[in-house]
């Protein structure tokens, strides 16, 4: 259960919240002050962080990239030229 220490604050107060709210998003919703689909996205966004931290990575670099993806900091194509320059960097190490 490393991922949940992984992840920030905000996030384990989120899954806090849904477990009391007994998995509902719509009750999420209502505590959050926001609207479904804003609480459907969050989720989704966050299963994909757990997921992401819950694999054996073999690259944390990559892992980080993709964590970057998750949170909006940059868009796929970005991360995914970062890594294969990061990959042909290693490579010809």
């Amino acid at each position: 259960m490393d991922w949940f220490y992984e992840l920030d604050e905000e996030d384990r107060n989120f899954i806090k919240q849904f477990v009391l709210s007994s998995g509902s998003l719509r009750e999420l919703a209502k505590i959050y002050g926001i609207s479904y689909p804003t609480v459907r996205l969050r989720l989704d966004r966050l299963i994909e962080k757990i997921k992401l931290r819950d694999k054996d990575a073999k690259n944390q670099f990559e892992v980080k990239m993709m964590q970057m993806v998750i949170d909006e900091k940059i868009d796929l194509e970005t991360a995914k030229n970062i890594i294969s320059l990061h990959r042909e960097d290693k490579k010809n190490d």
